[in-house]
């Protein structure tokens, strides 16, 4: 078996997993999977563009990634490097993409929001019996929406995202973030929540699904919270069932705290203080929405949909 990377950067993160195929289950066996905190979309909201400083630590984490590929042996024909909301985004990602490939040596792909759910979709549910499932997939600058059973059925991209609603409703002119929310920046950015829900029911019928599944570290995080765990647990998290009154509670809980006491809960990762109040948000208002008593939550996703593209596409 010939290992295979997938990289996925997004608005908040960078995530890398080096990983082979099982031949006999046809899962993946990791061999390497990390994540930095990076903020590539800091600004980009309002400023259409990617920040220097932005794009310098989105750099160092792929000189570092770069290391862990080759030390794997894997090939750059064996990479694949799909980048999501921020840099579809932003009037300078020529930047962005060139310094991608002076570093790794591919081509970083700007995805679709469609492309981005396919992908979620296949990582989130490769493993799960059959049945009919909404993929939700809450990132930092948009959030995926999949319908589907075996297959795609219905897919929408909206831009709401723990990053952009909190610089769009919670951060002052000096970008100091609001500690905790007032109500009216919360009802704002309920608001903000709702209508996007509105366009992702155009076209993905939210109500359809046996099972939601729910992906990415606002998801995670709330789920840890939920679960009461002292130091944060994949194995934990893979697969737990969180209700909606643990949802909600979690998240009136994260609205009203403090930065302090956000950043003192034990799973909480620096990067996500300031941002997981509108992740938890968005899941709750996605819950309501669609009727679901509990999601499933998946701490396989979008990364591991990119590993199993690569690895059909060269035949590892």
């Amino acid at each position: 078996m010939t290992a295979v990377a997938a990289i996925d950067c997004g608005t908040n993160s960078i995530r890398l997993l080096v990983a082979r195929i099982d031949p006999d289950s046809g899962l993946l066996t990791d061999l390497d999977r990390r994540m930095e905190i990076v903020r590539l979309g800091q600004g980009v909201d309002r400023t259409g563009r990617l920040a220097p400083e932005a794009l310098e630590r989105t750099f160092a984490a792929c000189r570092a990634y770069a290391e862990a590929i080759r030390a794997h042996g894997v090939t750059p024909d064996r990479v694949r490097f799909v980048a999501t909301s921020a840099s579809r985004d932003a009037e300078n990602r020529d930047d962005f993409t060139g310094g991608v490939r002076d570093i790794l040596g591919v081509v970083p792909e700007v995805v679709t929001g469609d492309e981005e759910a396919a992908l979620s979709f296949t990582g989130a549910t490769r493993e799960l019996a059959a049945g009919t499932y909404l993929v939700t997939d809450i990132g930092g600058g948009s959030t995926e929406f999949v319908l589907g059973g075996g297959d795609v059925r219905a897919a929408r991209s909206v831009d709401i995202g723990c990053v952009r609603l909190t610089e769009r409703h919670l951060a002052g002119p000096d970008g100091t973030i609001a500690d905790p929310p007032s109500d009216a920046q919360l009802a704002a950015m309920t608001a903000d929540v709702d209508a996007a829900l509105d366009q992702a029911e155009e076209r993905v019928p939210l109500t359809s699904a046996d099972t939601l599944v729910g992906l990415a570290g606002s998801v995670t995080t709330v789920a840890a919270i939920a679960l009461g765990l002292t130091s944060y647990d994949p194995a934990a998290i893979h697969h737990a069932r969180i209700g909606i009154d643990r949802v909600r509670e979690t998240t009136d809980r994260l609205l009203s705290a403090t930065h302090a006491e956000r950043a003192a809960i034990p799973v909480m990762h620096p990067g996500r203080v300031d941002v997981i109040g509108a992740g938890a948000l968005i899941l709750r208002r996605i819950m309501e929405r669609t009727g679901a008593r509990e999601v499933v939550v998946s701490e396989h996703d979008i990364l591991d949909g990119i590993a199993f593209s690569v690895a059909e596409r060269t035949g590892a």
